[in-house]
């Protein structure tokens, strides 16, 4: 069983920032691109950003571009993601996800909460 354990959310006022961190097993790591999702109640789970195995390749969703970071660090097997100028819209359970060519890891997510 594959964990990928995620952690950094909470609680934070409109307009703050928060860092998520997603530490994966290393040869799953090494192999995988990387990426965060988010669900908020009610809605179906969305792709928030994802990075690929080379450091130069990310992508955003519209609603993030600008404010959100994705970023990862080989040699501690880990993803994150910045998160910044955050909005109560971005209220949302996120989820950390491995994929590769026959695979599809998840976390447990991990709850962010954006209000005043």
């Amino acid at each position: 069983q594959v964990q990928l354990v995620e952690s950094g959310g909470g609680l934070v006022q409109p307009g703050g920032s928060l860092r998520l961190s997603c530490a994966t097993p290393g040869i799953i790591f090494s192999m995988s691109a990387m990426g965060w999702y988010r669900q908020a109640p009610g809605k179906q789970r969305e792709l928030v950003a994802v990075i690929g195995t080379g450091l130069s390749t990310t992508d955003y969703a519209d609603s993030v571009k600008g404010r959100f970071t994705i970023s990862r660090d080989n040699a501690k097997n880990t993803v994150y993601l910045q998160m910044s100028s955050l909005k109560p819209e971005d209220t949302a359970v996120y989820f950390c996800n491995a994929s590769g060519i026959e695979y599809d890891y998840w976390g447990q997510g991990t709850q962010v909460t954006v209000s005043s």
